[in-house]
């Protein structure tokens, strides 16, 4: 059942128990102003309520109070990213950076980090959540001298003000491209009629990723996968590259209130690195694996480019918008896999119930489609339903397909976090910008990868709402979807899609080998490009920053494919914005992580006891435990980094 609520003339359904279902409300740019100021004001007198109280209570308190503001921050943060009204996304930014203001003031609340300090813990679960409120309050600037508080506050909330707007001139980059029919060959058929052309009957493509990725694997003209590579790369625009650089120097500053050299060693503290150091030793070891692997296939990638323009293999260059143009051809060459011609055998919806069947298989549940309120008319929910007993235990949002203003990439946002303490049932909501028709193998992959981080904050069971989901450190956030990738990968799992698509063609033994051959085939190549990464991550918080283009230039300049002049890319590198600043590593950390906790299946990666005891140890978990220690009550051992590294060389089986 649901209580209603008014808060400030709005109908506000709240969770009372497991059996509710807590839909995302749909808000109008008015309603989200009012929801957002009624919502801090009453988390304020919360605030001024758990001041004047005593005792270890106020883990339960907390835990309220982070319930109230998620309530309201949850929705209005998805609503930003993926509402087709864009008064509705430019009303969630004032809101969320009054959100910032208050988390900070919160955190820098003297009264309140006295009480977690001096309070008593009864539970395994209030003794972390203890430790991870305090090195909030202590990171966030609460012992520091009221000056130094100060100021940390300020660079807090200018840093989220620079956040939205780099995020809403990559997301609303207006950049188009327009290329002839001719300019079109290569590409198929389907691809090309769904281009919008212009009134002299030219196509007219945006710089979104599901446009972009096809043309450049598959157009023949190179001066025009030139011209959309050089477009791709300056996304988000030079403006970007100043709002970067500015966050930057503010995360110095904020390290340096501490007296501290970084903003790494302020970070990295708190993750399962520990140090700068640990990190800087990780990307050399992957550096040092992949180096000569990636040095094999760029000259081989050029030859077979020598072979087709007919110049000397020493008089050919292998160009960034040559890579994966050429990649392709040599893997429909030799392992016979054409990506674009895999769609039929994945259509949308099949995909979508491929993903679902896997998951409720392996972990004991069901999904049943509901028609509910959404903020677009493709967007699906579902509810999470218990296999055995059909008691609900959360809901899944999909919002699947592209559209003007909507986050251009995919993920996966935790809207709402689980609290047993409270019978507070979770919802996530994955958005990505797939082909209507259909997926290819990759993007597959990707479908798998994003459903990893909805599993896990579905089928997450944490006390408190703090710890839901993947609230986790940033260095393990990516293993639960890196590992539930490998499920696109095997015959066994792959034979399900009979089962949700009969109609379909279905993938032979022969298919499915030369698939994962071809997928090894360009490893070096991508990790090369994730140590770039995090290189430039790492030296952008490792020190006072130098400019982030500049060092860009410099990495790529000494990297073996060179830097094209003129591109800007870290202008759309949203991730330094955003929660992976210092944490850009953590994708290959989280890898090590993932196929270790992959060995556990072994042969067969649908044995539903391993599924029931990972549900159980890691994913129902959340923050709660230690990640190293999920790890080890996983495998009954210490992880290891054995199956990552015979990753990188093409060894792991």
């Amino acid at each position: 059942m649901k209580r209603l609520i008014i808060v400030a003339g709005l109908m506000v359904a709240i969770q009372t128990n497991a059996l509710a279902r807590p839909l995302i409300p749909v808000y109008d740019a008015t309603a989200i102003n009012k929801i957002c100021e009624s919502t801090l004001a009453g988390a304020a007198s919360m605030v001024k309520t758990m001041e004047n109280k005593q005792g270890g209570a106020i883990f339960d308190e907390w835990n309220r109070l982070q319930i109230a503001v998620e309530d309201m921050a949850g929705p209005v943060y998805l609503l930003g990213s993926v509402s087709p009204d864009k008064k509705v996304r430019d009303a969630t930014e004032p809101c969320l950076q009054a959100l910032t203001a208050f988390n900070t003031q919160l955190f820098q609340n003297e009264k309140l980090y006295q009480r977690v300090v001096s309070a008593k813990t009864s539970s395994p679960q209030q003794t972390k959540l203890r430790k991870d409120l305090i090195e909030g309050f202590e990171d966030t600037g609460v012992t520091l001298p009221p000056a130094k508080r100060m100021r940390m506050k300020e660079i807090v909330d200018r840093i989220e003000i620079l956040r939205q707007q780099f995020d809403k001139n990559v997301r609303e980059d207006p950049t188009k491209v327009t290329f002839t029919p001719e300019e079109m060959a290569g590409l198929p058929d389907a691809y090309v009629k769904a281009q919008k052309k212009d009134d002299k009957g030219n196509f007219v493509v945006d710089l979104k990723s599901p446009v972009y990725v096809p043309f450049v694997t598959n157009a023949t003209n190179a001066d025009a996968r030139k011209r959309y590579y050089l477009a791709k790369m300056s996304e988000g625009g030079k403006d970007n590259l100043a709002l970067l650089d500015e966050a930057m120097n503010l995360r110095y500053e904020m390290a340096s209130l501490y007296g501290m050299k970084s903003f790494a060693e302020y970070t990295l503290q708190r993750r399962m690195a520990g140090k700068p150091a640990n990190v800087d030793k990780f990307l050399a070891e992957v550096k040092t694996a992949i180096t000569d692997a990636e040095k094999l296939e760029v000259a081989e990638l050029a030859g077979l480019k020598a072979k087709d323009t007919g110049k000397p293999v020493t008089e050919t260059k292998l160009e960034r918008w040559d890579s994966a143009f050429y990649a392709e051809r040599l893997r429909q060459a030799r392992f016979a896999i054409d990506q674009e011609a895999l769609r039929k055998y994945f259509p949308s919806q099949s995909a979508v119930d491929f993903a679902l069947k896997v998951s409720g298989n392996l972990y004991g549940i069901k999904f049943q489609k509901v028609k509910v309120p959404v903020w677009h008319d493709e967007v699906l929910y579902y509810d999470v339903l218990d296999a055995s007993t059909g008691k609900f235990i959360s809901g899944i949002y999909l919002d699947l397909f592209p559209r003007d203003g909507k986050y251009g990439h995919a993920a996966a946002f935790p809207v709402y976090g689980v609290s047993t303490k409270v019978g507070r049932t979770p919802v996530s909501v994955l958005v990505t910008n797939f082909d209507r028709k259909g997926l290819n193998h990759d993007e597959l992959e990707t479908l798998l990868h994003e459903f990893g981080h909805v599993l896990h904050g579905v089928l997450s069971r944490t006390v408190y709402n703090p710890h839901a989901g993947t609230s986790v450190k940033t260095d393990f956030v990516e293993a639960p979807s890196q590992m539930f990738e490998e499920w696109v990968r095997r015959e066994q799992t792959l034979s399900l899609m009979k089962e949700v698509c009969a109609q379909c063609p279905q993938l032979t033994s022969d298919q499915i080998k030369r698939l994962d051959e071809a997928r090894k085939y360009g490893r070096a190549m991508r990790y090369t490009r994730q140590w770039n990464f995090a290189t430039l991550d790492m030296a952008l918080v490792s020190g006072k920053p130098p400019g982030s283009l500049e060092t860009w230039e410099d990495i790529e300049r000494k990297s073996i494919m060179g830097h094209v002049e003129g591109t800007v890319f870290p202008a759309s590198f949203g991730h330094l914005m955003g929660g992976y600043a210092s944490g850009y590593y953590g994708y290959m950390w989280s890898e090590v992580m993932a196929l270790d906790m992959l060995s556990a299946f072994g042969t067969n990666l649908m044995d539903a006891k391993v599924g029931k005891r990972y549900r159980d140890t890691i994913l129902s978990q959340g923050g709660q435990i230690e990640p190293q220690e999920m790890v080890k009550n996983f495998l009954g051992r210490e992880p290891n980094s054995k199956a990552f590294f015979e990753e990188l060389v093409g060894k792991r089986n």
